[in-house]
């Protein structure tokens, strides 16, 4: 299995901004690319998906405040936060996407350590 390795996380004030990356050892798949986030005790959750052809979905809660992104060779995707709250306090976490008939999204590839965003009030 490839290895996804986060980074850029980080401990913020409120209304501040974070850019993470996830790299990969060889290029993502032409399918999509998504973003999760898990805090404590709670499930994780997809937060922002990117497609290879482009398209961006995000979840209610981080939409208008966080852009997910890839770089041209598609080895590294990005995810841009934003107006940053203390509800986005969680380790983050990429992954590979698979598309359901009815538009979800699932994980394809094995989870990495994640990386730790935290932001005080």
């Amino acid at each position: 299995q490839v290895q996804l390795v986060e980074s850029g996380g980080g401990l913020v004030q409120a209304g501040g901004s974070l850019r993470l990356s996830c790299a990969s050892r060889s290029i993502f798949s032409i399918n999509a690319v998504g973003w999760y986030r898990q805090a404590p005790g709670k499930q994780r959750e997809l937060v922002a998906a990117l497609t290879s052809g482009g398209t961006t979905n995000y979840a209610d809660s981080v939409k208008g405040r966080f852009t997910i992104s890839g770089d041209n060779a598609m080895n590294r995707v990005y995810l841009q936060m934003n107006s940053l709250k203390p509800e986005d306090t969680a380790v983050y976490y990429c992954n590979r996407l698979g598309t359901r008939y009815d538009g979800s999204y699932y994980y394809l590839g094995a989870w990495g350590q994640g990386t730790q965003v935290t932001v005080s009030s």
